[in-house]
């Protein structure tokens, strides 16, 4: 019987680069352990596609390559330990902690990036200690890898991250503040909070209310509404009070879209002709958030916002969250509009909730 593994193994040194791509990409489907090891001798192939197609061989392979890849890490040419790296950041596990730690403090950034995600495989806390400096990497994207695999550790990195909060680099608090909204524990609430209001880097406090939409905490709520009053944070507090969804928000959010609850100051946005300034986008904004929120109390001043180009095109999708709720609202608009575009949005609307009245053409 023709061992095929066996084929395509002897195939993976063959002259021609095609049928060497090929063996690997077809040994990573017949997903047999003995091709592991001439598959790692692949990676130092001088030809970019058959590397890539023996890094995913490997990967479908999955457990029984990773400590071969883990090995690879220390390789002294820097494309077998990107290779190795790259296979690993979907599939290690702990038998290479110690591999990857080290990996961290290679002089390549595709190694540490890949090294970072693949310990956020792992999540194992004695790597929180190793991660927490690579938070001011030079490189953007090792820093949001390292961000999301101390995200993904949780509890046992909150103390490395709560103190990187006053860190004197605003990137590694930045980073930060990132990775404390992606753990959604409510113990980063209060810190994030101090961070919103005293932290000198604006880059810094917009990403904190960010941070807070996406834990979602209502304890954020009241002072929210206090960032709402700085025109340069007042789309983004709109927009985690949506992602919080607490109720005591509502009222907020309608004087916002009725225009009654504007900051003093409000300045131009550049636009294609239309007059948008800040206020018009925090209006578009709270729209959104109402449609999030999804209080009936918020239904009347939703299908006005029909009404305005800068908020309609928000109404509908925001009113098409309350289903058939709408119909007896929006039936007279459609009646009684004279507005083209009003009434194609109604139709619209009323279409993606399933009604088919009469009128519905």
């Amino acid at each position: 019987m023709t061992d095929r593994v066996a084929e395509q193994i002897a195939a993976l040194r063959d002259d021609d680069w095609a049928i060497r791509e090929e063996a690997a990409t077809l040994l990573g489907e017949l997903n047999d352990p003995r091709a592991v090891d001439p598959l790692v001798s692949v990676l130092r192939d001088q030809d970019r596609s058959v590397r890539d197609a023996a890094i995913g061989a490997l990967t479908s392979i999955g457990a029984p390559s990773v400590m071969a890849l883990g090995i690879c890490l220390t390789d002294p040419e820097l494309s077998v330990q990107e290779a190795a790296s790259a296979a690993l950041a979907s599939i290690a596990d702990a038998r290479v902690l110690n591999h990857l730690l080290d990996a961290l403090r290679s002089q390549d950034w595709i190694v540490r990036m890949h090294a970072a995600k693949a310990l956020g495989r792992i999540k194992d806390s004695r790597s929180v200690r190793a991660l927490v400096p690579l938070l001011q990497d030079k490189v953007k994207a090792v820093r949001e890898a390292v961000s999301l695999t101390l995200a993904a550790i949780g509890e046992s990195a909150m103390p490395a991250l709560l103190e990187s909060l006053i860190h004197p680099d605003w990137l590694v608090r930045l980073h930060a503040v990132e990775a404390l909204g992606k753990t959604r524990s409510r113990e980063a609430v209060e810190p994030l909070l101090k961070v919103l209001f005293n932290d000198e880097d604006s880059a810094v406090r917009e990403d904190t209310l960010r941070a807070l939409g996406l834990i979602g905490d209502p304890r954020a709520v009241e002072y929210l509404f206090t960032a709402m009053n700085d025109p340069a944070h007042r789309v983004l507090a709109i927009e985690a009070l949506g992602h919080i969804g607490d109720r005591r928000a509502v009222p907020v959010l309608i004087q916002v879209v009725k225009g009654t609850n504007s900051p003093v100051r409000s300045r131009t946005v550049a636009s294609c002709g239309s007059a948008w300034s800040e206020e018009t986008v925090a209006q578009a904004a709270a729209v959104r958030a109402l449609g999030v929120i999804n209080d009936t109390t918020a239904l009347p001043t939703l299908v006005g916002a029909l009404q305005s180009t800068f908020t309609r095109t928000e109404a509908a999708a925001a009113l098409v969250t309350f289903g058939l709720k709408i119909v007896p609202l929006l039936i007279p608009l459609l009646a009684e509009s004279t507005d083209d575009n009003v009434r194609y949005h109604v139709r619209e609307t009323l279409t993606a909730v399933g009604w088919r009245g009469k009128n519905s053409k």
